[in-house]
């Protein structure tokens, strides 16, 4: 087996981990809605959370809706102990899903590299965030809107890379 034919669908799970730290339903329900795109072709596709128009809808809807619960004065920070341990969680799921476009051996090394990428692009989004804020006088609502666009746009070209 060759390095080139497994580093492209780890480096692509660990960039769906990173995107999952900035918005963890985000590329599940990318991928929800690219079950059955050639692009990304893999046995994800036949799991029963993206196999089922029930579970792709339940992975969009809950995309739109941490879309618009990110916006809420309520929402916990993304790096308490819970939303991470959420985010990492996410982010092997992603990574395991997008790293089988290579195999099916290759799960368990993308789960871990798109949770691993998830902790790392939490915390960047995070300090990414804040530190715009503050700098720019942006208000926050903007910003976090600038992050939802990163966050869609980047899953979807993740998802439909080669």
């Amino acid at each position: 087996m060759s390095t080139s034919a497994t580093l492209r669908p780890l480096v692509k799970a660990a960039l769906l981990g990173a995107l999952s730290g900035s918005r963890s339903a985000t590329p599940l329900a990318v991928l929800a809605l690219h079950h059955d795109s050639a692009e990304a072709r893999g046995s994800w596709q036949r799991w029963a959370l993206f196999r089922s128009p029930v579970g792709r809808g339940v992975a969009v809807a809950a995309g739109a809706g941490e879309l618009v619960g990110d916006k809420l004065p309520a929402t916990p920070s993304r790096v308490g102990a819970g939303p991470l341990f959420g985010r990492a969680t996410s982010g092997a799921v992603v990574g395991a899903a997008i790293s089988t476009t290579a195999g099916d051996g290759h799960r368990v090394a993308g789960a871990v590299a798109g949770a691993l990428g998830a902790l790392a692009g939490s915390w960047l989004f995070y300090v990414v965030r804040k530190a715009v804020v503050e700098k720019t006088g942006l208000p926050d609502l903007v910003v976090a809107l600038v992050e939802d666009a990163v966050a869609v746009s980047g899953s979807v070209a993740v998802v439909r890379s080669r």
